[in-house]
């Protein structure tokens, strides 16, 4: 498998997976469809509240099942969705800094929280800096074909 087409896979498998991600929230809402874990670790002590909350964190699933869509997209059509691709690695790595506002560090480096944060802050700007450099690799290709 040459590295063209390693990114390429690397991109669908990461859509995949936030598509997953993006559908066990926006379907399930706040208490999940229970896919990462258990659905109980909310008790609703006031219901118009909690069902507004609840529709907010459904449209955030569904924001990051597109995320996901677009990534599965670009895998297949990189010339065309590349620079949206490095824009969303480039927005999931801030959103992940967001996770620190929490400034509860038992549990953001806990075992539940950590491997999603070192994806958001490590692996999308890396992931980020393989399309950008592959970009610079195909524009040499067209470059090199035109003269």
């Amino acid at each position: 498998m040459n590295k063209k087409n390693l990114l390429n896979s690397v991109v669908v498998i990461v859509g995949a997976v936030i598509v997953f991600l993006g559908l066990n929230v926006g379907l399930g809402g706040i208490m999940t469809l229970g896919w990462q874990s258990s659905r109980e670790f909310v008790s609703i002590t006031d219901a118009a509240t909690f069902h507004a909350q609840d529709s907010h964190i459904r449209f955030i699933g569904g924001v990051w099942f597109g995320v996901g869509a677009a990534f599965m997209i670009g895998g297949f059509a990189m010339r065309m969705f590349r620079s949206t691709l490095i824009i969303l690695s480039a927005l999931i790595a801030i959103a992940g800094l967001f996770r620190l506002s929490g400034m509860n560090t038992e549990v953001i480096f806990s075992a539940a929280i950590a491997p999603s944060l070192a994806f958001e802050l490590v692996g999308f700007p890396l992931l980020a800096w393989w399309l950008m450099a592959s970009g610079k690799r195909d524009a040499e290709v067209v470059k090199d074909e035109s003269s």
